[in-house]
């Protein structure tokens, strides 16, 4: 069986925490898009890992895939698999799609240019490379992993790639800062390194879901965060919804058996663009500070505000969720009453759907549901489970559940795998 989590928001969801969580019963871990432009923070025991290329599910030792869909520079993969290593990680089988493309030196001067001339249109990208990389492949001037560990295909497609990058650059008043030869001596390495890692993993997933084994796909970013279907252009360059599994990782869309909504008890997120809920008062503080808000690869707080289900409700349009898993609900203990955004009004009107507009986003009244504050000791909860919860927090549940017509899965309350609580598996 097949199963996808995806984060129903801006990312930052804890969709990481969920993967390693199920990851326990899977037998293959799938990443299918983006690259180390978003991470994963996994807490086990007294240990926190950081995870920015590989699937949330090696941490448990499992065997893992990166997917063709994803963008994969090999200096922080190298890194990545180094720091898990040094920390004695058994990292299982790791195999890296031949179809994947590859960051290269000159994506992330092309990002840090191109950002800059984009003014008000700023992503608030991080600087990594990676729409530039998504851009070539879209170019059809992209270098794929099966390129890199080919020598004579990776300097006859970097000879023309790098033209083609030169003659940009110096248009708008820039020189590479990076020659030719030093990439081909520093991939050339890489290549060296990581060829054993290479192969059709199109062919393996669909080999391992044939042999009836569990196959678990995560996504990297959340569902507002798609090239398509996103706040766009405030967005990343990939697709991060369910058809974005299957054309990141080889797999048809009848084979995907369940599909997991990761839903953050309130609203977060990295960047700029329109958030119609984000709060800038002492509430906002309360879910920034108590939700330790800041992005794992960069560090840039996060923007905070209540949890908008008009934002959750388009996400599961798009992706048809089977069930939904609310995360953080200990961050909004200690406040005095707690609030949902049910619908937007713009001009006086109701909107009937998510907006892609983004004037439009950005002028909605937010129509809230108030809830009475709570709180609780974490340490109960995990004794007990939903029925140990104030009844406030259980009728926030309840009232997320209803309104969405979702199933919930399960919630947590905390980082470390003891602090959630699961009603079903996905598997």
């Amino acid at each position: 069986m097949i199963s996808v989590i995806l984060g129903s928001q801006w990312g930052d969801e804890a969709k990481g925490k969920l993967t390693d969580l199920y990851a326990a019963n899977a037998d293959l871990v799938v990443r299918f898009q983006g690259g180390n432009n978003a991470g994963h923070t996994i807490v086990v025991g007294d240990e926190t890992f950081k995870l920015r290329l590989l699937p949330s599910g090696v941490v448990q030792g499992r065997d893992v895939v990166l997917g063709n869909g994803m963008v994969i520079d090999p200096s922080i993969l190298m890194e990545e698999l180094g720091e898990l290593t040094a920390r004695s990680v058994p990292v299982g089988n790791i195999s890296i799609s031949d179809r994947a493309h590859v960051i290269l030196p000159y994506h992330r001067q092309e990002d840090a240019i191109l950002e800059e001339l984009k003014g008000a249109l700023k992503a608030g990208t991080t600087g990594k490379g990676i729409g530039p990389c998504y851009a070539d492949k879209v170019s059809r001037i992209g270098i794929r992993f099966a390129d890199l560990i080919d020598p004579q295909a990776f300097k006859e497609k970097l000879d023309t790639a790098y033209a083609i990058k030169e003659a940009l650059f110096s248009s708008l008043g820039h020189d590479m800062t990076v020659s030719k030869q030093e990439i081909v001596r520093e991939y050339s390495e890489y290549a060296r390194i990581l060829a054993p890692y290479v192969t059709d993993t199109s062919y393996l997933i669909t080999s391992y879901h044939q042999q009836g084994k569990r196959i678990l796909l995560e996504g990297a970013q959340g569902t507002h965060l798609d090239i398509d279907h996103g706040i766009y252009p405030y967005n990343t360059s990939s697709n991060t919804i369910c058809g974005g599994a299957c054309t990141g990782a080889g797999i048809p869309p009848h084979s995907i058996g369940r599909v997991l909504g990761i839903v953050k008890a309130y609203t977060t997120r990295v960047g700029t663009g329109p958030v119609p809920t984000e709060l800038h008062d002492a509430q906002g503080r309360h879910l920034a500070d108590k939700g330790h808000e800041f992005g794992t690869v960069t560090g840039r707080p996060r923007r905070c505000g209540w949890l908008d289900l008009m934002l959750v409700s388009y996400a599961h349009r798009l992706n048809h969720f089977d069930g939904i898993f609310v995360t953080k609900l200990d961050v909004l203990c200690g406040l005095e009453a707690v609030k949902v955004c049910v619908g937007y009004e713009h001009n006086g009107e109701s909107l009937a759907t998510f907006p892609s507009n983004m004037r439009v986003l950005s002028e909605v009244t937010p129509v809230y549901t108030e809830f009475p504050g709570w709180d609780f000791d974490c340490a109960t909860i995990v004794a007990g489970g939903f029925d140990a919860l104030p009844d406030a927090a259980k009728d926030y549940l309840k009232f997320i559940e209803n309104e969405l017509d979702i199933p919930l899965y399960g919630f947590s309350i905390g980082p470390k795998r003891s602090e959630t609580i699961t009603f079903r598996d996905i598997f």
